[in-house]
């Protein structure tokens, strides 16, 4: 027997959204989130000052579809998790972190553009 997906719209808040800048702005955004899910929150739309025009598993799908269609690879979630954690980008003047900067930005700019397709970014 297959299994049928339900499909549910995502919960939009009465009034304008805001789209996030760029793709970094959005993935910050996702990090904090998924953050405070693990702390224990519940996300839920509408309930911020900034009303965005997504939910968190939306940058997280979008992440992942370009994972599974080979635009990101293992080594660009990584440094996306790490920095994503930090809560600030790889510094090109520290040792450890010059060499994620360009990794990090290849990510961001591939997350940016197919974000900016379903307007979530500007």
């Amino acid at each position: 027997m297959s299994k049928m997906k339900r499909i549910f719209p995502a919960p939009c808040p009465d009034g304008d959204t805001t789209p996030f800048q760029d793709g970094e702005d959005a993935w910050f955004w996702f990090a904090r989130c998924q953050m405070m899910r693990r702390d224990g929150a519940r996300i839920v739309s509408g309930l911020t000052m900034t009303p965005r025009p997504c939910v968190p598993d939306d940058v997280y799908r979008t992440v992942m579809g370009l994972f599974r269609r080979n635009h990101l690879d293992n080594v660009h979630l990584q440094v996306l998790g790490s920095y994503g954690e930090k809560m600030c980008p790889p510094d090109e003047y520290v040792g450890d972190e010059k060499d994620h900067v360009p990794v990090w930005r290849d990510a961001l700019e591939k997350l940016g553009k197919a974000l900016q397709k379903k307007g979530i970014v500007e």
